[in-house]
């Protein structure tokens, strides 16, 4: 078979690499929409173009983005923010957003990987998890007391977070997840970044009550089925109650 396998792995890999740009361009559009063309005063695109430039999204690609959020370039836009409630194998609930041009397309083929898994299914859960401002941030220095930094920034509660759990914290850094009123999203990120954090994610998501308990065969088949998730172009986040 020679090196097909290699051709076979790259080609995998470029396909990946394109999903993430896809998706990083999208969210760039959408935060630029929501919150305005400017980083300075928008969080959510503040981080979003830092994972962009990380990523090697071109500057043009980038500009063009903000464009169409703001309405200034010359392509229109329409995105539809749309949410799917259901459950992954094993019983654990699960939310997926969306921002789509094509409501009509996206309905059923996100409801098809719902009835392809095993065990899994659609339905109400909305119910099973907080509605909340969530910003992720790390910095360099080690122990800090983090109760007290959450509570000077405006956060409501905070869990610490680290490389294996989020690649965008560099090794042997402080990472957190500072949990926020959805109203205080941006002034908490502005505090943290003003006091030598850097802010790696910035946004409005949902956080599970409680999370089944999952053993490794269990843990890798929700684990599946949540990727397949992610692998959609609509698909812009996927929150679940699963650690």
């Amino acid at each position: 078979m020679g090196r097909q396998w290699l051709h076979a792995k790259r080609a995998i890999v470029n396909l990946k690499k394109g999903q993430t740009v896809g998706k990083l361009v999208k969210e760039i559009t959408v935060a630029a929409k929501l919150g305005g063309g400017d980083p300075e005063g928008n969080a959510r695109l503040f981080a979003v173009l830092d994972k962009a430039r990380r990523a090697n999204v071109t500057r043009d690609a980038i500009e063009r983005a903000i464009a169409k959020g703001t309405g200034t370039g010359g392509d229109k836009i329409h995105l539809d923010h749309v949410v799917f409630e259901g459950y992954a194998p094993h019983k654990v609930p699960v939310i997926v957003e969306c921002m789509t041009d094509n409501h009509q397309r996206l309905t059923p083929e996100i409801r098809n990987i719902f009835k392809k898994a095993v065990l899994g299914a659609a339905g109400s859960n909305k119910f099973l998890f907080d509605h909340v401002g969530l910003v992720e941030a790390h910095q360099a220095a080690t122990g800090i007391d983090l109760e007290a930094v959450a509570i000077e920034a405006g956060a409501n509660d905070f869990e610490a977070l680290t490389h294996a759990q989020n690649d965008d914290i560099p090794e042997g850094a402080t990472g957190v997840r500072f949990i926020t009123e959805r109203t205080a999203v941006h002034a908490v990120s502005v505090w943290l970044k003003a006091h030598g954090w850097h802010v790696i994610t910035s946004e409005i998501g949902y956080v599970a009550k409680q999370f089944p308990v999952l053993d490794d065969t269990a843990r890798g088949e929700v684990g599946e089925f949540l990727q397949e998730l992610e692998d959609h172009d609509d698909v812009q986040r996927v929150w679940a109650a699963v650690k």
